[in-house]
C-alpha cells in the first residue's frame, strides 16, 4: 500500500503504535477482533480497522501539496474535501475557499472563478456537468482531481453495465456528493435509478415483478431516475452499484433482493441475462471498517465512542452497526467530553447534538469500544483517548501501557 505524505498534526502517537502492532500480527487482515488496552481503571477496545482510508489520504496529500506549491494563487475546493470538520477547518485556515456546500448550494458564484484559479475536486468526485464547466473556464481538472479510485471503479463498472444494456441501480443517498457524481457519470452510458435502502429496494422489486404498477414508480422515485426512464423496459436487465460509504452488507442484501425479484420474473435459469454480478465494486476500506465495528459487539463493552464528522455517511453507518448493542456516543472530538460525567454527542435520528449526563457509571471500571470514520485523523482519536483517561483517577499512563 502506498505511503502518503500527510501533515504531522494528523498523525498519531498512540493509535499508530496499536495499528502497526496489529499489522505485524495480522498482515493478511483476517482477524477483525478489537485490541484490548487496559489502563487499570478503564479498558478500551480499539477496533481492528478505522480512520483514514486510501482515498482520504490521497486527497489530503494532493490538497496540501497544492497549497505548498501555489503560494499567492486562489485555491478552491468544489465542496468539503472530506466530511471531517477538523480537516476542512484546517484547509480554510490555509486559505482554501469552498465553492459549494455538501448539497450543491453555491457559496461562491461561478463567474468569480477564473481560468488561472485552482479548483480541487474532492474525494467524492464531481458531476460530468461541473467538470465540463471547469474545463470551459480553462481550469485543470486532472492535476487537482482527488477523486477516490474506488469511486472511479464504481463509475467504470456502471459504464460497462450501460454498454451491455443493463440499467444501473445505485444504492446511495441521492443528496450526497458522491451519489450525485455517480449518477451523473452513470447516465452518460446507462439508464439509472437511485435507491436509499432495503425498503426502497423492496418497492423496486415489486415494480419489477409487476406487483406495483409503473405509474407508482415515478411517485416513489421522483427525482432519482434518469431521463425518459421506462420501468417496464428499463428494469429487464439490472446491476447494482453503491455509494462507497454505504453499509456494504445492506448493498449485498439489496442486490440479493433484486436478484430474487428478477429470477421470479424471468426465471432463475435466465438470471445471468437479467442480473449482473457487481460485488467487485464494494470499497475494501468501508467493508473492513464496518466488519471491525461489528466485531466490537458482544465484547462486554459498556458503551462505544464513534469519532468523526457528523455529516460523514460512513461514520454514521458505524453508529448504526453498534447502537442496537450498547449506548453509542457519536462525537467529533475530545471537546465533546465536557465534564467527568457529561458528553455532547450527535443523535443520528434526531439529527442534532444532545448532552448525556452520567454516561459513565460511578464506581465501575468501564470497558469502552472505540472506532472512527474513514475521514477522521488518528490524532483526534488520540486526543479522545487522552481526554477519557484523564477522567479516571489512578489510571496507568499511556507511556506505561502503549
Amino acid at each position: 500500500m502506498k505511503k502518503f505524505d500527510i501533515p504531522e498534526h494528523y498523525r498519531s502517537s498512540i493509535i499508530s503504535i496499536i495499528k502497526e502492532r496489529r499489522k505485524k500480527e495480522d498482515p493478511s487482515k483476517k482477524d477483525f477482533s478489537p485490541a484490548s488496552i487496559d489502563f487499570g481503571t478503564v479498558e478500551f477496545l480499539i477496533a481492528r480497522h478505522f480512520g483514514f482510508c486510501y482515498g482520504v489520504e490521497n486527497a489530503i496529500e494532493i490538497a496540501y501539496k497544492t497549497i505548498n506549491e501555489n503560494k499567492g494563487k486562489n485555491i478552491y475546493f468544489l465542496s468539503e474535501m472530506i466530511h471531517n470538520p477538523a480537516v476542512n477547518n484546517d484547509l480554510k485556515e490555509h486559505g482554501i475557499k469552498f465553492i459549494m456546500d455538501n448539497y450543491g448550494g453555491q457559496y461562491i458564484p461561478w463567474d468569480e472563478i477564473k481560468g488561472n484559479d485552482i479548483v480541487i475536486i474532492p474525494a467524492f468526485g464531481t458531476t460530468v456537468e461541473i467538470e465540463a464547466l471547469l474545463k470551459s473556464k480553462g481550469i485543470d481538472t486532472v492535476k487537482y482531481n482527488t477523486t477516490c479510485p474506488f469511486v472511479e471503479r464504481v463509475w467504470n463498472k456502471a459504464a460497462l453495465l450501460g454498454r451491455n444494456n443493463f440499467t444501473v441501480i445505485i444504492h446511495g443517498k441521492h443528496v450526497h456528493e458522491e451519489t450525485r457524481a455517480t449518477f451523473s457519470h452513470t447516465v452518460q452510458n446507462a439508464k439509472s435509478v437511485i435507491i436509499k435502502d432495503i425498503k426502497e429496494a423492496g418497492i423496486l422489486a415489486r415494480i419489477i415483478t409487476g406487483e406495483i404498477n409503473k405509474e407508482d414508480f415515478y411517485k416513489f422515485f421522483e427525482g432519482k431516475y434518469s431521463k425518459d426512464f421506462n420501468p417496464e423496459s428499463d428494469l429487464e436487465r439490472i446491476g447494482v452499484v453503491n455509494q462507497t460509504t454505504m453499509l456494504a452488507g445492506e448493498t449485498e442484501q439489496i442486490a440479493l433482493l433484486l436478484r430474487e425479484a428478477v429470477g421470479r420474473k424471468y426465471g432463475i435459469e435466465n438470471i445471468k441475462e437479467h442480473f449482473a454480478d457487481t460485488r467487485d465494486t464494494l470499497c475494501y476500506a468501508t467493508n473492513d471498517n464496518q466488519q471491525a465495528a461489528a466485531a466490537l459487539k458482544n465484547r462486554g463493552a459498556h458503551f462505544a465512542l464513534v469519532i468523526g464528522g457528523y455529516n460523514s455517511s460512513n461514520t454514521t453507518h458505524l453508529v448504526e452497526l453498534l447502537e442496537g448493542e450498547m449506548p453509542v456516543y457519536f462525537i467529533s472530538g475530545e471537546d465533546k467530553i465536557i465534564a467527568p460525567q457529561a458528553i455532547k454527542h450527535y443523535d443520528i435520528h434526531l439529527k442534532k447534538e444532545i448532552t448525556t449526563e452520567n454516561f459513565i457509571t460511578p464506581g465501575t471500571k468501564p470497558r469502552i469500544a472505540v472506532t472512527s470514520g474513514a475521514s477522521c485523523p488518528d490524532s483526534i482519536v488520540d486526543a479522545v483517548l487522552t481526554k477519557m483517561l484523564s477522567l479516571f483517577t489512578g489510571a496507568k499512563s499511556i507511556d506505561e501501557i502503549i
